[in-house]
């Protein structure tokens, strides 16, 4: 299974899908601007009536004490007023993070619906989940700090150059002049940390994917002694793993102190520049302190911006990979048409598939099941028997050829209406976590307790079912019934939901042999008059068969009766009797 490249998408890119997912919530996001522009506005003139105030107070003797008193007053007031737009805002940006995160993970939920298998066969289940739930979570956590620093540290910018520039212009012009240098360094660290961070997020996804599997594999990888290769797999991935985290925390932590220093070299030449014009009477000390005040506050938008680049570059790195996920190439369009089972037959002509478009595997497969009939289909591992199952079901989309039910092509019908047709029982069985009943009444939400005992009786799944604590109200998880168990509930499903076609697909491989032979007698029963199709290892379920389908290398290669295919001695006949020679007298 092949892992996803690194996310190809630039820094401004993701940023920008991010903030058009932002734009859906502009409410949030104006009352958030406003308040910033408040709180930053009440905070930066501050430091003008701490001017003044410290002007009423220089010369000797020459105190202002009510001047003061009221310039005191209303710097506690402008406080107050920041202070509370502040948490406000605060809260906003909670919101909006978290409404903007939602709706992301929403999109990659349903566009997961919306792929093909083929996308989802050729990504790993530990990687697509890492991104929806983890990558998400990063993302959340640096649009929280994104919207706080960024709308704080934007209007500081603004809002401090005005109040600059109506103390002292030279100044003022000397501070924006030297600005780029911060903007020249912080770029500089943050374009290498941001694709190490990508490859941090690759490599954290491969590792959910192994742990994925070990963990729920682990019975296997106990039962093959294969813990120790398991446990170096792993540390590869940990070490590789380490190697891109600490590279990208180390580039991006040098962004900080590099502006930091430079921003320090910048408030040094303001305080020298401003003390000489101090000598030479072109300003005071208060407003010295103001320019020192606002240089300072100038510069801290940097400092700030650059202190959680970290999660900045983390976050976008994130967002690269989730929707990378959200803009995958949907399966194509259902058409708006439904099917409508008349009757019942399938019509199978001139198809040809193939997963790899350099190996051919289905090539000129043709037949016809007439309604109500039971077609098996037989054949070695690997012949094309559940890839043609996948195409009945529209899983997977022919390359060539068509499939007919009841004279209408699959592909022009919606695939929803085409699966409800069909009453399917996989090898593979899945429950999800809930009550028995939930899972039962997947397929149909209306059915009464006594239409859902009566189906688990066809299927014998009630005998255990009445044996649990709650019955059908008990609680299940995929790991808490045996494989029988589970198979029997998913026979169930079908047997309620009494569809006018079955597919079985290896449906009893995981029951007794007693239990076997009273679920056949149930599926005989459900089968009549319906059209079926069994997919068939074990070959003694299948001789009442209407017709057998004998598969080799993608192609039918035999087609009959049980007898009438016994009798020509052919591939089936070798398969039958390779079957059944261990269990004959003689072996």
């Amino acid at each position: 299974m092949s892992e996803p490249a690194v996310p190809s998408a630039t820094n401004a890119q993701s940023l920008r899908k991010v903030l058009g997912v932002v734009g859906r919530y502009t409410p949030l996001l104006v009352a958030s601007l406003v308040l910033a522009i408040i709180s930053v506005g009440t905070q930066l003139y501050v430091p003008i009536l701490f001017g003044d105030a410290i002007d009423t107070i220089v010369g000797l003797h020459n105190v202002d004490t009510g001047t003061l008193v009221r310039i005191l007053g209303r710097i506690a007031v402008l406080v107050a007023i920041s202070a509370a737009g502040t948490w406000v805002m605060g809260l906003i940006n909670n919101r909006l993070a978290f409404q903007t995160v939602r709706e992301i993970r929403s999109r990659a939920i349903r566009r997961i619906q919306e792929l093909p298998l083929s996308y989802l066969d050729s990504h790993s289940s530990g990687d697509l989940v890492q991104r929806i739930i983890a990558d998400t979570d990063q993302l959340c956590d640096g649009l929280l700090l994104g919207f706080t620093q960024f709308f704080s540290s934007g209007f500081t910018l603004v809002i401090t150059l005005v109040f600059m520039f109506s103390k002292n212009v030279g100044i003022t012009l000397m501070v924006l002049v030297l600005t780029p240098v911060s903007f020249v360094v912080a770029h500089v660290i943050a374009s290498r940390s941001y694709d190490l961070f990508g490859k941090q997020n690759k490599t954290r996804g491969a590792q959910t994917a192994l742990v994925n599997e070990l963990v729920g594999n682990q019975k296997v990888v106990k039962a093959f002694c294969h813990e120790e290769q398991a446990s170096r797999q792993f540390a590869r991935l940990n070490e590789e793993l380490q190697e891109h985290a600490q590279g990208a925390v180390f580039y991006s932590s040098l962004t900080n102190p590099s502006t930091r220093a430079v921003n320090n070299v910048i408030y040094a030449l303001v305080a020298l520049v401003g003390a000489r014009l101090i000598l030479g009477g072109h300003l005071t000390v208060g407003g010295l302190t103001v320019m020192l005040a606002y240089a300072n506050q100038y510069m801290k938008p940097f400092n700030d911006i650059s202190s959680v680049v970290t999660e900045l570059q983390g976050a976008l790195a994130c967002a690269a990979r989730v929707f990378e996920l959200i803009e995958a190439e949907p399966q194509a369009p259902d058409a708006p048409r439904s099917l409508e089972v008349r009757q019942g037959q399938v019509d199978i002509q001139d198809v040809s598939f193939s997963y790899n478009k350099d190996k051919p595997l289905i090539q000129g497969f043709s037949f016809q099941a007439p309604p109500g009939t039971k077609t098996a289909i037989v054949g070695p591992t690997g012949c094309g028997k559940t890839t043609f199952i996948n195409l009945l079901m529209r899983f997977y989309d022919t390359d060539a050829g068509s499939i007919l039910v009841d004279g209408q092509d699959v592909g022009s019908v919606s695939r929803t209406s085409l699966r409800r047709s069909f009453g399917m029982v996989l090898q593979d069985t899945w429950l999800k976590e809930g009550t028995v009943r939930e899972n039962l009444v997947m397929g149909r939400a209306d059915a009464t307790d006594e239409q859902i005992e009566q189906a688990a009786r066809e299927a014998h799944s009630w005998e255990f079912i009445r044996r649990m604590p709650q019955g059908l109200n008990t609680p299940i998880t995929d790991d808490s019934l045996s494989q029988g168990q589970k198979q029997l509930l998913c026979i169930t499903r079908v047997m309620l939901c009494l569809p006018p076609m079955l597919i079985l697909d290896e449906a009893t491989s995981s029951i007794d042999t007693r239990t076997e032979l009273q679920v056949q007698e149930a599926f005989d029963k459900l089968m009549r008059g319906r059209t079926s199709f069994v997919v068939a290892h074990r070959l003694s379920t299948i001789r009442e068969a209407d017709q057998i389908l004998v598969m080799r290398d993608g192609t039918i290669v035999e087609q009959g009766t049980h007898d009438e295919l016994m009798a020509r001695d052919g591939f089936y006949a070798q398969l039958y009797h390779a079957q059944f020679a261990a269990t004959s007298p003689t072996a």
